[in-house]
């Protein structure tokens, strides 16, 4: 018996690369497999080649930015991180984050995203009165006597995230899609790019970190009302994807602040952002004249469903858009669907990002890039797996995968340590002003 990986108990040889290439030892290894299944049974192998997709993403940055630090990357073990910072464990039909639900409708299942205070305030307008006192309960009873469709439609127009469980479709759709086109420019030999992140939370930021390790500058903006909801969540998970970046924080509802956001917009080479297109336009910015009149700017748009109808005010996080995409339905059944992996929307959609944006930016071109988690997801389905597929097997107290004669442990998730601590909010911004200003007049 041939074993790779981690500490052996089992089996105790040398693997045949080949094999280890095998998208379900890569998964294994990914700290994704260990999130996916029911707690009590065991981890769950991916329909699709998931990791082998993440690990190979971040290997065509690497050779396309040509820095160490992203050559050394597993992309695979990206998929991980955010669970190993916050100690979350597979569960089923419970996201390991504790937020998203996969729930029984009268006629399918749905998915459910309770990830912030104001969905559950908005659960008796959603659903009808009620004493939402236990929000799970009120929300499976309710949804259990409605048509699935007719659930998720009312919930996406108060803004709630909210999915039907379907099947992967037929054809899955592009991850990329160019939104706006718009002139070349022209850079100083050796230019590094100066990336805007007004994100927050996972996919975006790393995407910022990403691009990051490719050599860029990267400046993080905050809004002084509601800074990145994640500076809450453990510092090691916020510290891995934004230490290194600038911290500038704006009062985005003052007129001064939104000015000052315009002229750092201005001066960018990547802004990434991760806001419904209206939400955006409140601030004053509009990204397609933007693009069509500014040579070289990429402008980089992350959102839950793309910017196109009907999805384009539907909102998402990694776990519903994920369900949206047909993986939960594939890596269970129609009738038994399984959360895959942790939120796995937002890392896959922050690496391909990462390189749609680092390639447009070398192109020279200007454009408009349109990432949906939605889309990420559905098109990684569209990517066949390989005709052998590995077998799941507990060996004492650990559970391993085994194909063809070749056993390989199904390890933890992990996280890298960071570089060091991010910027406090807004320890940088009237640094970065100061420069912004004097580089526009200049």
């Amino acid at each position: 018996m041939k074993a790779v990986g981690g500490r052996r108990r089992c089996a105790v040889a040398a693997p045949d690369p080949p094999t280890c290439e095998h998208p379900d030892f890569v998964w294994a290894g990914s700290g994704a497999m260990a999130l996916t299944g029911f707690a009590d049974g065991p981890p769950v192998l991916a329909p699709a080649p998931l990791a082998s997709r993440a690990r190979e993403v971040v290997q065509t940055l690497a050779a396309r930015a040509g820095t160490p630090a992203l050559a050394a990357l597993d992309g695979a073990a990206l998929l991980g991180e955010h669970a190993a910072a916050f100690g979350s464990e597979r569960r089923g039909r419970v996201s390991p984050g504790g937020s998203c639900r996969l729930l029984r409708a009268a006629d399918r299942w749905l998915a459910v995203n309770l990830a912030r205070a104001d969905d559950v305030a908005l659960l008796p307008a959603w659903l009808g009165d009620g004493d939402p006192s236990d929000p799970w309960a009120f929300v499976a009873a309710r949804v259990a006597r409605r048509p699935a469709e007719d659930v998720v439609a009312r919930a996406r127009l108060l803004g709630l995230p909210a999915a039907v469980a379907i099947a992967p479709e037929p054809a899955p759709p592009p991850w990329l899609r160019v939104a706006q086109r718009g002139p070349a420019g022209r850079r100083p030999q050796h230019h590094a790019p100066l990336v805007v992140d007004l994100s927050s939370l996972w996919a975006g930021p790393l995407c910022g970190h990403l691009l990051q390790l490719a050599g860029a500058r990267v400046v993080k903006v905050e809004s002084t009302r509601r800074p990145d909801g994640a500076r809450a969540g453990p510092a090691a998970f916020f510290d891995l994807l934004n230490a290194g970046k600038q911290s500038v924080a704006l009062d985005l509802g003052a007129a001064d602040g939104r000015r000052a956001l315009m002229r750092l917009v201005q001066r960018a080479d990547i802004v990434i952002e991760a806001s419904r297109p209206r939400a955006v336009a409140q601030f004053g910015i509009d990204a397609e004249t933007l693009v069509a009149t500014r040579p070289g700017v990429i402008w980089l748009s992350l959102t839950g469903y793309g910017r196109r109808e009907p999805g384009i005010d539907w909102v998402a996080f990694g776990d519903d858009a994920a369900v949206a995409a047909g993986l939960a339905v594939a890596t269970g059944a129609p009738d038994a669907p399984l959360f895959c992996g942790d939120a796995i929307a937002d890392p896959l959609t922050g690496l391909h990002a990462a390189l749609a944006a680092f390639e447009a930016w070398q192109a020279g071109e200007s454009r408009l890039l349109d990432v949906s988690l939605r889309d990420v997801v559905a098109h990684g389905l569209g990517h066949a797996m390989p005709p052998a597929r590995a077998s799941v097997i507990r060996c004492r107290d650990e559970w391993e995968v085994e194909l063809a004669g070749v056993r390989a442990a199904v390890a933890p998730p992990r996280i890298r340590p960071a570089f060091g601590r991010a910027r406090p909010l807004g320890a940088d911004t009237a640094a970065v002003l100061a420069e912004t200003e004097a580089a526009l007049r200049g």
